[in-house]
């Protein structure tokens, strides 16, 4: 028996490529999100070691930084930032960015300026600055090494 490629194979294959959603790199996945992070921001990054997880700091093009903290199983469990401009968050916390709209979404009245912060037990971020400064962190404390707390994010 003969097995003969079609037409609808190749098609299948490109439709696949092409509506693929790109890999985002996020908080809480594995340490391969680093260095995804590091491609999206087209970034520069050193990592130095602590007792209980890994620092890597990416420079952006812009001299702004995100600083990516790992467990010693690779796992991102806290993602810090300042510079001139925000980075992209949607990379940066993934599923989480949603959870973050959500818990920011003004209610009522008209739309306000306001840092972006959420309080969850199982997810922090709080964020602050102006134009040219902004500065931001996120946790998953449930992830983090015993006694880390947002504390311990600089």
């Amino acid at each position: 028996m003969t097995v003969r490629p079609t037409a609808a194979i190749p098609v299948a294959l490109t439709a696949c490529v092409l509506f693929a959603s790109p890999a985002l790199a996020a908080l809480g996945g594995p340490y391969a999100s680093v260095a995804a992070d590091r491609s999206h921001f087209a970034a520069r990054v050193a990592s130095t070691s602590a007792a209980t997880h890994t620092i890597h700091t990416l420079t952006l093009p812009n001299g702004g930084t995100v600083k990516e903290y790992t467990r010693s199983d690779g796992t991102v469990f806290a993602v810090a930032w300042s510079g001139r401009g925000r980075p992209d968050l949607r990379q940066l916390l993934g599923p989480w960015f949603d959870v973050m709209q959500a818990d920011n979404a003004v209610r009522t009245g008209p739309p306000r300026r306001r840092p972006l912060s959420v309080g969850r037990s199982n997810f922090i971020v709080h964020s602050g600055g102006h134009s040219g400064a902004f500065w931001g962190l996120a946790l998953l404390p449930g992830l983090a090494p015993a006694g880390f707390s947002a504390n311990d994010l600089k």
